[in-house]
């Protein structure tokens, strides 16, 4: 996976005058902005679809908000801040990246774009995937604490959500078939595998009984075979009749998307059955 992680002035400053103010200093900053400037401030907000198709050479039709801010020690010192925060996430994500990239690789079985992470302050506590649907570079917003405790757990978060963005336009109708494969791929399998212990019971709550059904054929997907499913059902303590459930031997060689087919395809059967238990 090419992630690539940038600070940029215009994306930053966006943030600070649009998501909830990190401080007293920036709320004040925001009142006299819009107090003085409420025309030039109401323009700016909608500068986000340009920006996020292409930040690197996005230029505001009017500049004048922006600058402002820019001129501010209060900036000054955010920026700062975000800097330091944008390397520390690029040093997690280059110490896991490897092992990270291998393992999507081997579950999804998809060329994944390269990504442009624009990193805000962490104060933000944002991670916003909406940009233009036509966007020629992909972008993601990032603006969440992290510690060496949460630091495995923000990057599954981010690819989450850049896998969510990737399928958001596949097959919209069964949008919960594909969240639920979202969600056992990289909520549930990739953390399994990072970590030697079991996640499957993470995610939406409303996905789980969907999920449960999908897992045996998901195993399959896997390239489990029937004697190893019995040791994957102890590990993530859902249980089902492995009699019951023809091998389907064609989905190893599927990849996510054509799985999610599948699914489709197969889902009056496959939801139909009840034998499924959590242990």
């Amino acid at each position: 996976m090419n992630l690539k992680f940038m600070v940029n002035d215009y994306v930053l400053i966006w943030n600070l005058l649009f998501q909830a103010s990190i401080s007293e200093r920036i709320h004040k900053l925001k009142q006299k902005l819009w107090l003085n400037y409420k025309k030039e401030y109401n323009n700016t907000y909608r500068d986000k679809e340009l920006m996020l198709k292409d930040p690197k050479n996005f230029i505001p039709n009017d500049d004048s908000v922006y600058n402002i801010v820019l001129e501010t020690k209060e900036y000054e010192k955010i920026k700062k801040d975000t800097e330091k925060y944008r390397n520390q996430v690029l040093k997690i994500w280059d110490n896991n990246k490897k092992e990270i990239t291998k393992i999507i690789k081997s579950i999804t079985r998809m060329e994944i774009k390269p990504y442009q992470i624009l990193v805000v302050s962490d104060l933000l506590d944002v991670m916003d995937t909406t940009t233009a649907k036509d966007a020629k570079v992909n972008t993601i917003v990032l603006g969440k604490k992290v510690t060496s405790d949460t630091s495995i757990k923000l990057l599954i978060e981010l690819i989450f959500q850049l896998l969510k963005k990737e399928l958001k336009s596949y097959k919209v109708e069964y949008k919960e078939i594909v969240d639920a494969t979202i969600e056992l791929a990289i909520l549930n399998e990739l953390p399994t595998r990072l970590t030697g212990r079991s996640h499957y019971l993470t995610g939406d709550p409303s996905l789980n009984y969907l999920k449960r059904q999908m897992y045996p054929y998901w195993l399959m997907y896997l390239g489990a075979d029937k004697e190893e499913m019995m040791n994957f059902m102890m590990r993530d303590k859902i249980a089902f009749d492995i009699d019951k459930y023809p091998y389907e031997k064609e989905l190893k060689k599927k990849d996510l998307l054509e799985f999610i087919d599948f699914c489709i395809r197969n889902q009056k059967y496959i939801v139909k059955i009840h034998e499924l238990e959590i242990i």
